[in-house]
């Protein structure tokens, strides 16, 4: 279901030295680590905290404990990098910014349902630079360092390449999304019942998992009508070092928030086009 080369531990870390964020991708693991540690102790736990957010979203006294032990360890291991995260906003300023979601999938961790991720991103000079993304129930992480390829394991040290599909034609892709609601509210319903229609199959694995399931390979192409930037950035390098295309419904790589299409390439014009977006010439 992971396709992929499996790399003796000493290459696939001899391969992050290619990157000047070799040391922040560690880091990245590092707080993901913790983060693991902390949401699998509150997963289903019967005191588990859940409240609403004023946009309606829940967020559990998990998700706020994630974020205040990244910001904590950022605090001192990177004082001069601003944080920007869900729960608590943005701290800081400069040309390093960390982009944490401290749980993607809230909606499924507070009903028990074991697909949720911690996601982790650096951006330097408004470029991802680095992401992680940590699914510690389903005993799988993804990272990607710029120039450095996408890998995904339990550990730096357990690593196997992500690479996209080689599917050129919509009739023969696989297609992962959320759930139909968000394409509803925002006018795309046929549209997106229409790609579903074009296609061989499709799944709601939903949230982080459709892109990571592109990045390595076993789904063709993903698509979310409505995100905020905490939702998209650790996902759009590591889709990107697995040889993919990241790009809005409109075909612009936006990070400040909305839409969100992946795939694994050849098929993203056309993908853009079914579901009423941008050119099929897409930006370089």
């Amino acid at each position: 279901m992971f396709p992929g080369l499996l790399y003796p531990a000493a290459d696939a870390i001899a391969l992050l030295s290619v990157t000047g964020y070799n040391d922040d991708l560690r880091l990245a693991h590092v707080m993901a680590d913790a983060a693991d540690d902390l949401t699998l102790r509150r997963f289903r736990a019967v005191d588990l905290r859940v409240e609403t957010k004023p946009d309606l979203t829940p967020v559990s006294d998990a998700d706020q404990a994630v974020e205040e032990s990244i910001r904590s360890t950022l605090r001192r291991a990177r004082p001069r990098d601003a944080v920007i995260g869900e729960e608590f906003g943005k701290t800081g300023y400069g040309a390093r910014s960390w982009v944490i979601d401290p749980i993607d999938g809230t909606k499924n961790y507070v009903r028990g349902v074991p697909v949720w991720a911690t996601l982790i991103a650096l951006m330097d000079e408004g470029r991802v630079v680095v992401g992680l993304v940590s699914a510690p129930a389903l005993g799988r992480r993804w990272w990607a360092a710029r120039d450095s390829g996408a890998w995904t394991g339990r550990s730096l040290s357990r690593a196997t390449r992500c690479q996209v599909s080689s599917v050129s034609r919509l009739e023969d892709a696989s297609f992962s999304y959320s759930s139909l609601g968000g394409w509803e509210e925002t006018g795309r319903l046929q549209e997106f019942l229409d790609l579903n229609r074009s296609v061989w199959r499709s799944r709601a694995y939903g949230d982080f998992w459709s892109h990571m399931m592109v990045a390595e390979g076993s789904v063709d192409v993903s698509a979310e009508p409505e995100l905020s930037p905490w939702d998209i950035a650790a996902l759009t390098v590591i889709v990107e070092e697995a040889g993919g295309t990241w790009t809005d419904l409109s075909g612009v790589p936006d990070l400040d928030g909305g839409s969100l299409v992946c795939s694994n390439g050849p098929l993203h014009g056309e993908v853009l086009k079914r579901l009423g977006g941008g050119p099929l010439t897409l930006p370089v």
